[in-house]
C-alpha cells in the first residue's frame, strides 16, 4: 500500500493488471468451461414427400431431440450378395450418396417403389418384441453379437417404413457446447429401442449439424458429412461439397460431421484414408451403413480389451461384406456405445463416455 501511495501510477497498473485478469478468468469460464447454447441456423427443413412417398407439404419442426490388427476376412450375418438378392433389383444405384463422387439416378424399380411401401414382409401389425429383434408397424431391429478373431462387434439391422424413425437426441435437448450426456440417458429420455453414439458435434465448431429436420450449423470443413434425407437415401460427400440451399431443396433430415466415408462410390472397400496413423489403426468404432431408402445398419466395435479394435481399412471391409453401398464412421474410442432396449449391449473401452448427440431408433409417436 505504502508503495501504491508513493507510486500512484504505478498502483494504477497493478490495479489494471488485476482487473483484466479477473475479465480474462470470467470470459473462460463462460466461453470454455461452462455449456452455453451456440448461435446456430435453426432452419426447419420442410418434408417434401408424405407418408405415401410422394410429394407433399408437411414440415417437421424443432423436435426434442474420439476416435475415436487382425483382419476381417469375412463379417457373419448377410454376406453382400444375399442382400443384393434380396434387393431383387430395386438396389438405389443412388447408393444413398455413395462416397465423393456426383450421384445418379434411382433406378426405375427403386424409384417407383416407396419406402413406406417396401419390405413389407419385415413388419408386424404389432408389436413383437424378443431378446434381440422388434418389429411393429413401422420399424423392424434385429441386434446380433459378432466374433472375427480377436474383435467383437454388434450389428443392428434395422428397416423403418417412417424415416422419423430414424431419430437424433441432443444432449440436455440442447444445441451448444459443453452439452454431454450418457447414450443410455439420451436413449431413455427419448423412448428409444436403440441407440448409438453420434459424431459429438459439440467437441468442435467446424461441420455441418443437422438433426431432425433442423439445420443448427452449415460452416466449413475438410471431413467427410454423411448427409439422411426424407426419402430415406443418404449420402456421404466431401465438406467441400454441401451446400445448404442443396440440402433444404433435398429434403435432408439428419446431417453429421466426422467420417471418414467408409466405401468408394461403387460400393467397395476402401484401402487409403486421409488421415493419421493414430486414427487408421484399431480402435474401438462406431459407424452407419446403408443399403437402399428404408434399410440401414448400425455397428459397433469393442476394443482396447479382450477385442482388439479395428482398423478403418477392416472397418470398411466389413461394411462391404455386410451388403451396405455407402458406410460412414462416427466417433469412437471411449465414445463407442450402443444401447438396445435400455441396456447397453457392447463393452464399451474405459466404460464408455458422455457425448453431445445420439443416433436413434425410435418409434413414430401413434406407437410409443
Amino acid at each position: 500500500m505504502k508503495l501504491m501511495k508513493k507510486h500512484p501510477l504505478l498502483g494504477r497498473v497493478l490495479l489494471d493488471l488485476v482487473c483484466t485478469g479477473l475479465a480474462l478468468v470470467v470470459f473462460a469460464l463462460f466461453h470454455h468451461v461452462l455449456p452455453r447454447q451456440e448461435q446456430s441456423l435453426n432452419i426447419s427443413i420442410p418434408n417434401p414427400y408424405s407418408q405415401s412417398g410422394t410429394l407433399g407439404d408437411d414440415t417437421v419442426l424443432l423436435a426434442s431431440a474420439g476416435i475415436s490388427d487382425a483382419p476381417l476376412s469375412a463379417a457373419k450375418g448377410r454376406t453382400r450378395n444375399q442382400n443384393q438378392g434380396q434387393k431383387g433389383g430395386s438396389t438405389s444405384s443412388q447408393k444413398g450418396g455413395s462416397a465423393l463422387t456426383e450421384e445418379t439416378q434411382l433406378d426405375e424399380e427403386a424409384a417407383d417403389t416407396p419406402m413406406s411401401e417396401k419390405f413389407a414382409e419385415y413388419y408386424t401389425d404389432e408389436v413383437v418384441v424378443t431378446e434381440n429383434s422388434y418389429t411393429s408397424p413401422d420399424i423392424a431391429v434385429t441386434v446380433t453379437e459378432e466374433t472375427t478373431g480377436n474383435i467383437t462387434y454388434y450389428v443392428a439391422d434395422i428397416h423403418v417404413r417412417d424415416i422419423t424413425c430414424f431419430r437424433s437426441a441432443l444432449a440436455s435437448d440442447t444445441f451448444g457446447t459443453g452439452y454431454r450426456d450418457s447414450i443410455p440417458d439420451m436413449a431413455l429420455l427419448n423412448n428409444a429401442l436403440l441407440a448409438i453414439n453420434g459424431d459429438y458435434y459439440g467437441n468442435t465448431s467446424e461441420g455441418v449439424v443437422i438433426r431432425n429436420g433442423v439445420i443448427y450449423r452449415a460452416n466449413t470443413t475438410s471431413c467427410d458429412v454423411c448427409v439422411l434425407y426424407y426419402d430415406g437415401t443418404m449420402k456421404v460427400m466431401p465438406g467441400s461439397s454441401f451446400s445448404v440451399d442443396e440440402a433444404i431443396a433435398d429434403g435432408a433430415w439428419q446431417a453429421w460431421t466426422f467420417g471418414p466415408s467408409l466405401l468408394d462410390s461403387d460400393g467397395t472397400p476402401l484401402t487409403s484414408f486421409a488421415s493419421t496413423s493414430r486414427i487408421i489403426s484399431a480402435n474401438p468404432r462406431t459407424a452407419i451403413g446403408y443399403y437402399e431408402p428404408g434399410h440401414y445398419c448400425m455397428v459397433v466395435v469393442d476394443g482396447r480389451g479382450e477385442s482388439a479394435g479395428i482398423t478403418l481399412p477392416d472397418l470398411s471391409e466389413l461394411f462391404y461384406e455386410l451388403g451396405c453401398t455407402a458406410a460412414y464412421n462416427l466417433d469412437g474410442g471411449n465414445s463407442s456405445v450402443m444401447v438396445w432396449q435400455n441396456d447397453v449391449v457392447n463393452n464399451p473401452s474405459g466404460g464408455g463416455r458422455e457425448s453431445s448427440d445420439a443416433l436413434l431408433i425410435a418409434e413414430v409417436e401413434a406407437y410409443e
